[in-house]
């Protein structure tokens, strides 16, 4: 059954509302104050909380702040209720992360409809949520077995060539040792973003993590987005390809490791999914007080759809290009973006040209 959490410290009040919903079915929990309110929230779980405001020992605002940070609780829909009529304190209830406001006196009729709606919500997000960790399965079956096996053929094959040779040559030695080493290094590069992926959506809700993110800085980043551009322009051959224009700034707010990972990756598809011949354009710029970079090539280039459904272990049209990688690379640089508080963006046209522009906080 359906569990609601009623936190208000008016003892008839608290007793009318949980009388009111018990009529409708909800299994009710009540909380006199705030500290009650919390403890009880993380004892039951309960499908949605509705807490007043204006509450002694902890204020409303307090336990939807405490509530936020819990991971176990952060997603339960909150419903404030105020004698406050003031729009100013409404927005402030939503700022802290509210999912809806209702001003005392209230009607059974707008409490019940409150309740559903929000209730309606949830399970919306729940249903997209398991539809999109389907999707990231299904992914996940058709692309990882192909994206492993691939290098460890080539890896085992030119190995056991290796070991079977009974006087090779060196020009022979070298071609099967470049093989293996370009397997390898795919491989790798598969395994790391797998594992930087999971640790991103791991701590994501870690306060402790979003601090760290928050107070990172990368200074002078010019030097590190140059750097990475040009290593991957070595790896696919094609240094004549790149087009450097990157413009110094004081610092960037975010963490160096990840930015370079965000570079590493936008310019990795650019070169991948690109001729050889044709250039790549590294450019950043500060703009409106941001920092803006934007990777452009004239590639393959994306629909609108599948722009939008980026997302991980998603590959478009394998049947008709042969492509390596796992999809993980613009997921991890937008998500990463996300979590500095930055935007990823991808404008294309296709069989003409892609432009992916992180928009980036100038530090202070």
């Amino acid at each position: 059954m359906t569990k609601i959490l009623v936190i208000e410290d008016e003892h008839s009040l608290r007793k009318d509302i949980m009388e009111m919903l018990g009529f409708e079915g909800y299994t009710l929990v009540g909380a006199e104050n705030g500290l009650v309110g919390i403890r009880e929230a993380r004892k039951y779980l309960p499908d949605l909380i509705i807490c007043d405001i204006m509450m002694p020992e902890l204020d409303g605002y307090d336990v939807l702040d405490e509530l936020r940070r819990d991971p176990q609780t952060a997603a339960i829909p909150f419903i404030f209720l105020t004698a406050r009529t003031d729009k100013i304190d409404r927005r402030h209830g939503m700022e802290h992360g509210a999912d809806d406001y209702l001003t005392k006196p209230f009607s059974v009729a707008d409490l019940l409809k409150t309740i559903s709606a929000r209730l309606r919500r949830r399970v919306d997000i729940e249903r997209v949520t398991a539809q999109r960790m389907e999707e990231l399965r299904g992914n996940i079956i058709l692309s990882m077995p192909h994206e492993l096996r691939t290098p460890l053929t080539i890896i085992l094959g030119f190995s056991d060539l290796l070991l079977g040779e009974m006087n090779p040559d060196l020009d022979q030695i070298h071609d099967m040792a470049r093989h293996i080493n370009k397997a390898a290094n795919r491989l790798y590069h598969l395994i790391e973003n797998y594992l930087v992926y999971a640790q991103i959506e791991t701590s994501a809700s870690d306060a402790d993590f979003s601090k760290m993110l928050h107070d990172s800085t990368t200074p002078h980043p010019r030097v590190v987005i140059e750097d990475q551009a040009i290593q991957k322009s070595q790896l696919y051959n094609r240094e004549s390809d790149l087009k450097l224009e990157v413009a110094e700034v004081a610092g960037i707010h975010v963490l160096e490791e990840y930015l370079k990972k965000m570079v590493e990756e936008v310019i990795d598809n650019a070169f991948k999914f690109s001729e050889q011949g044709t250039p790549v354009y590294v450019v950043g710029s500060q703009h409106e007080g941001r920092y803006l970079l934007q990777v452009t090539d004239h590639g393959r280039g994306m629909t609108a759809q599948q722009i939008r459904d980026v997302g991980a272990y998603m590959q478009f049209n394998r049947m008709l290009h042969e492509q390596q990688g796992s999809g993980l690379g613009l997921v991890i640089a937008r998500r990463l973006a996300e979590l500095h508080d930055a935007e990823l963006t991808i404008e294309s046209i296709p069989d003409h040209h892609t432009a992916v522009t992180m928009n980036l906080a100038l530090s202070s």
